[in-house]
Formats: structure tokens, sequence, C-alpha cells
């Protein structure tokens, strides 16, 4: 079957179109065109945007469900309620915790990702264990250690070599080796939790890593004399940092910066978000640790540290239109196309484009989700 949708304005990877049409044929993108086809089945979105489905890379609940949980059912709520947020794919993403816990995820990983029926799991993210215990964030220091390519591949056996990305902190022992010889796997490496000197940063680069874990967070910061972890996010290039644009964890100003020192081209919004995503304020676990949520912030009960967000991947593009700090176009490029490719997933989501799957997103003149398609077919509606 192939419909063809009409609106306002539809957005590319590297580019947007006023007007005209695009085809979806059998659950695919067909091409844009300035004319309709006499006879076409029209889908009319007059007055409204579409974008490609955002991509979440970095997110580790939702819904009341926590990847942690080794839940296949909350992966399926977890997934499904993921389309009132605009995410059409995204990786289930770990915390740091023991071999078994982490082997058992990866299994499960594998099992939920035929058996979802809303955001798609294009992968699986580790974040840790291999990290620093001096910016440790929620993740649990009992379980961080030096990075072991053993563990690494029984973890990635269990999963059905679905693990797409890895974070580690490059001060770690071993931490180049380990780097190479996953980035030779074609697995994407992240940094972050670290107190690396900006040398350690680079030399983890050289050896592979690509990405910067939620830039400015859980990572040494800039000084004048010893650029650190967020020098080396500022300054070496072709990387690309994820960003949580809550107002909470960067602030507008520091986001700002952060966008000069990159550009859009090398921003992939994250939500870094936990169970308590789309749920009221309350007490809620992350991983082992109390997470009280309020104000639309997640905090560790006890020391009142942020322990991830609550935040919506299409409110934090949204935010950084409302700040004034990127145009409607770069704001949804960072939220799917960047994360995408980041992970080497841009040929299978985050952007419209002939022959792939048509998950796409309906956004009126203010930026609110009014709908949300997979393969076509309207998913969710406001």
């Amino acid at each position: 079957m192939i419909y063809y949708i009409k609106a306002d304005t539809f957005y590319f990877a590297h580019e947007s179109r006023k007007g005209g049409y695009l085809a979806v044929e059998d659950g695919l993108f067909g091409q844009w065109q300035s004319d309709l086809p006499v006879g076409a089945k029209v889908v009319d979105y007059t007055g409204y945007q579409i974008a490609p489905g955002l991509v979440d890379t970095h997110i580790h609940g939702y819904a009341g469900c926590d990847v942690m949980d080794n839940s296949l059912e909350g992966m399926k709520t977890m997934s499904q309620a993921l389309l009132s947020a605009g995410v059409t794919s995204f990786l289930p993403t770990t915390l740091t915790a023991s071999f078994q816990q982490l082997r058992e995820v990866s299994a499960m990983l594998k099992r939920a990702k035929n058996q979802v029926t809303g955001a798609k799991i294009q992968g699986i993210y580790f974040e840790g264990p291999y990290f620093t215990e001096k910016f440790k964030g929620a993740q649990n220091t009992a379980y961080m250690r030096d990075p072991s390519l053993e563990e690494f591949n029984q973890w990635q056996e269990a999963s059905g070599g679905l693990i797409k990305k890895i974070a580690l902190a490059p001060e770690r022992k071993g931490a180049a080796d380990f780097v190479s010889a996953l980035t030779a796997q074609g697995v994407t490496v992240a940094l972050g939790h670290s107190n690396a000197t900006f040398e350690e940063a680079k030399s983890a680069v050289k050896a592979g890593a690509s990405v910067w874990v939620h830039a400015y967070n859980g990572m040494r910061g800039f000084n004048h004399r010893e650029p650190g972890m967020v020098g080396a996010v500022f300054a070496i290039s072709d990387t690309i940092a994820e960003l949580i644009a809550d107002g909470h964890h960067v602030s507008p100003v520091a986001a700002a910066i952060l966008l000069k020192q990159k550009s859009s081209q090398q921003i992939a919004l994250i939500t870094d978000c936990m169970a308590a995503g789309g749920q009221p304020d309350g007490h809620y676990m992350l991983g082992d640790y109390p997470v009280v949520v309020e104000n639309g912030t997640a905090r560790l009960k006890d020391g009142g540290n942020l322990a991830g967000s609550v935040l919506k991947l299409k409110d934090g593009l949204k935010n950084l239109v409302i700040w004034q700090i990127a145009a409607v176009e770069e704001a949804i490029c960072m939220a799917s196309y960047i994360p995408a490719k980041s992970v080497g997933l841009e040929d299978k989501c985050g952007q419209i484009k002939a022959g792939l799957p048509a998950d796409f997103i309906v956004l009126d003149d203010k930026l609110n989700l009014q709908a949300t398609y997979l393969d076509g077919e309207k998913a969710w509606t406001c």
C-alpha cells in the first residue's frame, strides 16, 4: 500500500523542505515530491510538520520500568510508552552492576528486541561498569573495575551481538587497548564518569572512542592549566557529545557554549531518563539507589545528587529552541539523526530517507507532539 503525507514542512537529515508530499509505501519511506500523483491517497497534515522518529541512545527507564529490573514485560511497557515521547528507536541502557546481573539483562534484552511493539530496540548501551569512583554519579562503586575484554565478550554473546555502545573512564588500566579492541568489533566507545586528564581522554579518542557521556556531568571539569575531560569535549573534533537538555543537568548558557564548541552536527540529545519518566512525582529506584522525583528532577535520596532525569526527548529538542540556542532543524537533527549516527544506526533509523522504515512524528508549529508513526502506521496520538 502506498500513501502520501501532506504537510507544511518535512525535516530531513541535512535539510528541510516546505510543502509537498512524502510517499510511504509498505511501511517504508519513499520519495518527497512537490506534486501529488493523480488519484493518490493522502494523509493530510496541513498546518503541521513531519520529523523523523526520535532516537534515544541513553535511557535507563520510563513509565515505571527500569532496564536493570531485568523484566521482559517491563521492556514491553517502556517501549510502548516511549511513543508518547516521540521516541521510535532507543538503546536500553544498563548501570554499573555485577558481571552476572549484566549478563542476565543482556540475555533478556536479546529476547525483548523482537517482542516489543512500540519504540524499537536498536541495540544496548552499557553505561559502565568501567568507571572511576570520584565521578560515580548514581552508579554503584562496589562494581567499578578495570575493563576486561573477556567479560565484555561474554556479555556480547549473551546479548546476541546487541551491545552497540559502552562507556568507560579513560584513566582505567588497559582502557586504550580495550577501546581499540571494541572499536574493531564495531562497538561505539563513550567516555565519562571519569577524572581523566585531557591527555588521557585524548589517548582514548586516538584509540577509537568517539562519544562523550552526558557532557559536563560526571567528568573532570575545565581548568585553564588542565583542560580535563570537559576541555577534551570542547577541543577534540570528530567526536559527539551527549547532551541532557532539561535545564537541570546543564544550564542553557552551558548548553549554548557546547553548541558553539561542537556545532549541532556533533551533539546527540539524550535523556538519561530513569523509571520515573512519564510518572508522577514521588519515590523511585534507579538500580540499587532510592531516588526522589520532584520539580522536574530525579535526585538520590541520600546526598541529593542528580540521578538520571525524567526528561522526554521531545521536550529536550523543544527546550533548545525555546532557549534560542538552536534552530528547529538543528534541534530535530540532534534528537534523531545525530544520535543514530553516533552508534552507526543512521541507515536503520533517525532520518527520513527512501527505503528506511517510515518511523516519524507529527509536530505542530510550537513543536508539540501530535502523533507518532511506526512503519507507516499511526502508533500513538495525543
